[in-house]
C-alpha cells in the first residue's frame, strides 16, 4: 500500500467535502443549482484552478469539481496513476453523486481524462469542453521524443520549488500578470512530488485518438494562441469528431481559464446555453 496524506481541506474558510471512490479518498465541491457542470483540473493543480469560472457558472448551473487523486486536497499514494484510473474515479464519482449526463470541462490533463470518459461511456457526458488538451500525448518524431524526454528529466532532477518557478514564469510571462505568476507558483509548490511525477509520467504514451468517432455528444474545443501545441493539432482532431467546433483564445498559453478568463466564460457560457436542457430539475 502506498504511502498517502489525509487530512481535512479548507477553501474560502469552509470545509470541503470528501468521498471514498475506489479505494481511496477525494476531496469535491458541490455549488448552485441548474443543469449539471462538471470540471476537472490539469496536473498539478485542483479545484482552485476554476476560481474565476464559478463566479460566472453558479448563478444558473449546479458546478462540481474534484480533486483528482494525488492532487490538491485528495489523497496522495504514490501509485496507482494513469489516465484510465482517473476517468474511472470520474466515472465513480458521477455514479455516486447521481448526476445526470453532466456537461464536462477539462483543462489539460482534465480534458485527456474528459476524453477517456467519453471513448469508455459515450452516453455519459452531455456535452464536452476541452481546453488546451487533446485525445493522445503520443511522440511521433525526433522532435516529439526529445521534448517529452526533456520535460520529464528536469521535473525529476530539479527541485519542485524551481520547477513551478518556471512553469509559472511560461505561463504568466507578461508584465501585468505577476500576481498570477506569484499566486500560481506557491500553489504549484505545494504538490507532492512523488504523485505529481508519477501523473506526468501517466500522460505520456497515452491516446484515445483511434475512438474519437465514439464520441456524438457536442465537443467544444478551445485552444490558446500560444498554447505548447499549436492550433492546428487541435483542428485536426477536432474534424474527427462527430459535432465538435472550435475556438481560438487570443494572447493566451496553457492557462486560458485564469489568463482570458472573460473571454472563456463567455465561450463557456455560449456552448452550455446552447446544449444545457434548464427543463431538467437538479438531484
Amino acid at each position: 500500500m502506498g504511502y498517502a496524506l489525509c487530512f481535512t481541506a479548507k477553501r474560502n474558510n469552509s470545509v470541503m467535502p470528501d468521498i471514498q471512490l475506489n479505494g481511496h479518498r477525494l476531496q469535491y465541491t458541490d455549488q448552485g443549482q441548474g443543469p449539471v457542470v462538471l470540471l476537472i483540473h490539469g496536473l498539478g493543480s485542483s479545484s482552485l484552478d476554476w476560481e474565476y469560472q464559478l463566479p460566472a457558472l453558479v448563478p444558473n448551473y449546479r458546478v462540481l469539481t474534484l480533486d483528482m487523486l494525488g492532487h490538491g486536497d485528495s489523497e496522495k499514494p504514490i501509485h496507482g496513476y494513469s489516465i484510465q484510473a482517473f476517468a474511472d474515479d470520474i466515472l465513480a464519482f458521477i455514479q455516486h453523486m447521481a448526476l445526470q449526463q453532466p456537461h464536462i470541462v477539462g483543462i489539460s490533463m482534465g480534458g485527456m481524462i474528459a476524453f477517456q470518459l467519453a471513448a469508455d461511456y459515450p452516453d455519459i457526458p452531455a456535452s464536452l469542453t476541452i481546453v488546451n488538451s487533446g485525445p493522445e500525448v503520443v511522440p511521433r518524431s525526433f522532435a516529439d521524443y526529445r521534448m517529452a524526454a526533456k520535460r520529464l528529466f528536469f521535473a525529476h532532477v530539479l527541485p519542485l520549488k524551481t520547477v513551478s518557478r518556471g512553469l509559472a514564469r511560461l505561463l504568466f510571462p507578461e508584465p501585468d500578470q505577476a500576481e498570477l505568476r506569484s499566486k500560481f507558483e506557491q500553489r504549484w509548490q505545494t504538490n507532492f512530488r512523488p504523485a505529481y511525477l508519477a501523473s506526468m509520467r501517466a500522460i505520456v504514451g497515452w491516446s484515445v485518438r483511434d475512438r474519437l468517432p465514439l464520441i456524438q455528444c457536442p465537443v467544444l474545443v478551445i485552444c490558446a494562441d500560444q498554447d505548447y501545441t499549436p492550433v492546428e493539432q487541435k483542428r485536426a482532431y477536432a474534424k474527427e469528431l462527430a459535432n465538435a467546433q472550435l475556438e481560438v483564445v487570443s494572447n493566451s498559453r496553457h492557462a486560458t481559464p485564469v489568463d482570458q478568463p472573460d473571454v472563456f466564460n463567455k465561450l463557456l457560457l455560449d456552448f452550455l446555453a446552447r446544449h444545457a436542457a434548464f427543463d431538467q430539475p437538479s438531484p
